[in-house]
């Protein structure tokens, strides 16, 4: 069968999707519904729209001109609105979950509440807070017993500004109560929950609501800058190591992030009625006593999928199929065994005041094992050849190697060629960074250890 594809969304993390749907072996007609006209992705597609991600009616108008035999969903907002939903219903087989199962990222008090409700390890202590008089009556009490340790979080999506943690965001326990009170004003639930220490990663798992395969571990960095520094980003860059591991995790981290993912998705089926279609993304943080959970995301990370789908040798067409017939069970999954470092190139004053406007000038050629993918950018004209910044994250490069060292260094190497007033984070995947990384996790389970034989 001759798939006909419509990938949903026009960011950096769709035109890696579209680049591991071309390479398919049966060559499939790719379609796209985009919130603006992504160049990379209108190279590999039949036919291109721009409109709105979470207007349903729109995209099912385009669908119904073209066709097509699959839906992949790419960004969190669609999956929140229903369009995943409203796909199935016009026949059309979709990766990524319905409504109600996407409440794994749309609401972080459902998910506290699913691992809660069955007994799956990693929740911190949290409490849920619903409304005004909830937060007059509980908060203080909840800020007072968690103290310096606390993260308060805006319950719904907030595009990453949701978040607000304690010793970076707020710094005393009147700013937390004000944030609180800025939260119920607004009538947006939120969770105020114990701030963990460690470091963070992240496990993504494929599935078909009962199969899961399992990709690399990755590791993101939000902050603008280097040092993990500067205020919070949609991701500077991401890498994975060559084992599917990251050098700072045990085998046990490793295994228990996907026993989570697994557990929760079981979870999901027993409460929703529903299996689970699509991508389940797993924030965790490895401590001093275990895995824990970040939060939950129920599609593609961006930057993560540009290292994974980069690295992914199974035939994606292959894998979306099988997600959606329920048959993933008869298909395994396969990941090239190498290191890969993705950086962001993004425009100067990012994120707060991004300059817009810079031409983006890439390479002509690019050395083996680097690829290109485009984010934030627009075109002149219509042409698709002359591209400009338009205030986010707008380039990324990936590099693979045998080794982080060696991915990190070609990383560097293709930026360098890449003029214009850009910057980037230097310090993604290089030695010094990631030893600092192992330290810390050294210094962390060496103390539970000690008190261990104390």
């Amino acid at each position: 069968m001759n798939e006909t594809v419509l990938l949903i969304g026009s960011g950096a993390r769709e035109h890696a999707l579209a680049v591991a749907l071309a390479r398919a072996p049966q060559r499939p007609t790719l379609l796209c519904f985009g919130s603006t006209r992504n160049p990379g992705i209108a190279a590999l597609t039949h036919a291109y729209t721009t409109g709105d991600l979470t207007s349903a009616s729109a995209i099912l108008a385009f669908a119904a001109q073209h066709k097509p035999t699959l839906a992949i969903v790419g960004p969190e907002a669609p999956l929140a609105a229903g369009v995943a939903d409203a796909l199935w219903s016009a026949g059309i087989p979709t990766v990524g979950p319905t409504t109600q199962l996407a409440r794994i990222e749309s609401s972080k008090g459902f998910t506290r509440d699913l691992l809660q409700r069955h007994n799956i390890p990693g929740n911190p202590v949290f409490q849920r807070f619903n409304s005004r008089s909830e937060m007059e009556a509980g908060a203080e009490v909840m800020l007072a017993r968690l103290g310096d340790h606390h993260v308060i979080k805006d319950d719904g999506l907030a595009g990453g500004k949701g978040v607000k943690v304690f010793g970076d965001h707020l710094h005393s326990l009147d700013e937390s109560l004000a944030f609180c009170r800025e939260l119920a004003a607004l009538n947006h639930p939120f969770v105020i929950e114990e701030k963990l220490e460690g470091e963070e990663f992240s496990l993504l798992s494929f599935t078909d609501g009962a199969t899961l395969r399992h990709m690399p571990a990755v590791q993101d960095h939000k902050r603008a800058y280097n040092g993990d520094s500067g205020p919070n980003t949609g991701g500077m860059g991401t890498y994975t190591d060559a084992d599917g591991s990251l050098p700072f995790l045990l085998p046990s981290d490793i295994a228990a992030a996907r026993a989570m993912n697994e557990q929760v998705i079981a979870a999901l089926a027993q409460d929703c009625g529903a299996p689970y279609r699509g991508i389940l993304y797993g924030g965790f943080m490895a401590t001093r006593d275990g895995v824990h959970l970040i939060e939950y995301n129920a599609r593609f990370g961006d930057p993560e999928a540009l290292n994974l789908l980069t690295l992914l040798e199974t035939d994606l067409v292959a894998i979306c199929r099988a997600i959606v017939d329920g048959t993933l069970h008869t298909l395994d999954v396969a990941f090239a065994p190498e290191a890969t470092v993705c950086k962001y190139l993004v425009p100067e004053g990012y994120p707060d005041h991004p300059h817009k406007g810079d031409p983006v000038r890439a390479p002509q050629t690019l050395p083996p094992a680097t690829t290109l993918y485009l984010g934030s950018v627009d075109t002149d004209a219509s042409k698709d050849t002359i591209l400009f910044s338009a205030g986010s994250r707008t380039l990324a490069v990936v590099a693979r190697a045998a080794s982080l060292a060696a991915a990190e260094a070609l990383c560097e190497s293709v930026i360098a060629q890449i003029p214009g007033p850009f910057f980037h984070r230097t310090d993604i995947g290089t030695p010094a960074a990631l030893n600092r990384r192992i330290d810390h996790m050294r210094s962390l389970r060496s103390t539970v250890s000690a008190g261990r034989t104390a």
